[in-house]
């Protein structure tokens, strides 16, 4: 069996981290909380289309298995309709894993011929704005910090997202005697904002290595690197945080306006081609209120676009949204960090699982590269 070495350092190959039990139902936001918005919620909806024909790479051959995350159902987006078919020998949808990531997965006894599958997904999405329709303005900082059970797994730590060392000195630092919660997650996001530099040399979205990043003290990279120094930084300061893999679905209405690329496009039909459109943002929860969203990897990515400093009233303006606010042209897959998939990978433990995955007798094909693991994924907004 030959035993590819390209993904020994990537997203996947990792020791399986300390995670909690499998979260029942992960809801960013409670529906209540989400109609009791003052603004009227605007809804979007998208077909993404995946389209898989598989190949074993020179020297591979025997079975072949492949792993696609599917969104997650949440108050801001939901999953309305799935169909898939192809000339697989088995395919069905499984949540078996620590963090119950919802998965197609697909099988062929062979890898000699074409190896096809084709999915659908029907997907409808609402921005999700707390802060920008003041929700918290009933809110206090509790005196005493009680987390549900489903949450407390997002204050440890896994493999690629420790707590300890250097991410405590350093969110001890950044942080300093501030004791609410909502003000400490906020300075952790404007040190995330502003220290971190997007790296488009970077392969995919980044492996999310904390301790590497903040040792280095290159503090670049990708919005998986991004997205996991905020969740890192943010329990070891005591606040549950937790990664979202997903990927953009089209172009962004609201954002638009400061970037025509940075945070989704779409032609005149509302159709995009979103094979590298994988994204990963970052959630955080306030005891007493619950999750909040968050994005600072999309502002150093707005940032490289346009050319411009932090200061720039721009790039402020961006940055005051994208804490506390998202807007919905993109789906979330799952939360899932240095876990094991189900059917088991001969590979191990997943670092993430935001992109497809799929191995020939075991050895992995480069799903960092649509054209040598061969997929295409178009997004079509239904108007």
């Amino acid at each position: 069996m030959l035993r590819r070495q390209f993904l020994k350092n990537s997203v996947l190959l990792s020791a399986a981290g300390i995670v909690g039990p499998a979260v029942a139902s992960p809801t960013a936001m409670s529906l209540k909380s989400l109609a009791a918005s003052a603004a009227p919620v605007m809804r979007r909806r998208f077909v993404l289309s995946q389209t898989y024909k598989l190949a074993a790479p020179q020297g591979s051959s025997g079975v072949v298995k492949l792993w696609i995350p599917l969104p997650v159902d949440t108050a801001f987006q939901q999953l309305l309709g799935l169909s898939f078919s192809g000339n697989y020998q088995q395919a069905y949808i499984t949540t078996n894993n620590a963090y119950g990531a919802k998965t197609l997965f697909a099988s062929w006894p062979e890898s000699a011929g074409e190896l096809l599958l084709q999915l659908d997904l029907e997907i409808e999405t609402a921005d999700w704005e707390p802060l920008k329709h003041d929700a918290l303005k009933n809110w206090r900082a509790p005196e005493t910090l009680v987390y549900p059970l489903d949450v407390k797994p997002y204050l440890l730590p896994t493999t690629h997202t420790p707590v300890d060392g250097v991410v405590r000195e350093t969110a001890q630092k950044i942080t300093g005697d501030e004791q609410d919660p909502l003000k400490k997650a906020r300075l952790i996001y404007e040190w995330v904002s502003s220290h971190m530099e997007r790296d488009n040399d970077v392969i995919g979205c980044g492996t999310g290595d904390v301790a590497t990043i903040l040792q280095s003290g290159k503090l670049s990279g990708k919005c998986t690197d991004m997205s996991s120094v905020f969740v890192a930084l943010a329990r070891a300061s005591g606040i549950p945080a937790r990664e979202l893999f997903g990927i953009r679905l089209g172009k962004a209405n609201k954002l638009e306006r400061y970037s025509a690329s940075a945070f989704g496009k779409a032609d005149s039909a509302g159709v995009a081609d979103v094979s590298g459109g994988q994204h990963c943002r970052a959630e955080f929860y306030l005891a007493g209120y619950g999750w909040l969203p968050c994005d600072p990897a999309d502002v150093t990515k707005m940032r490289l676009a346009e050319k411009k400093s932090h200061q720039d009233p721009d790039v402020q303006a961006v940055n005051t949204y994208l804490f506390g606010n998202w807007e919905m042209n993109w789906v979330g897959f799952n939360y899932g960090r240095d876990f094991e998939l189900y059917p088991a990978t001969e590979q191990g433990a997943m670092n993430n699982f935001g992109y497809p995955y799929a191995e020939v007798d075991g050895d992995p094909l480069n799903f960092y590269d649509p054209k040598v693991f061969t997929y295409h994924y178009v997004s079509t907004e239904q108007r």
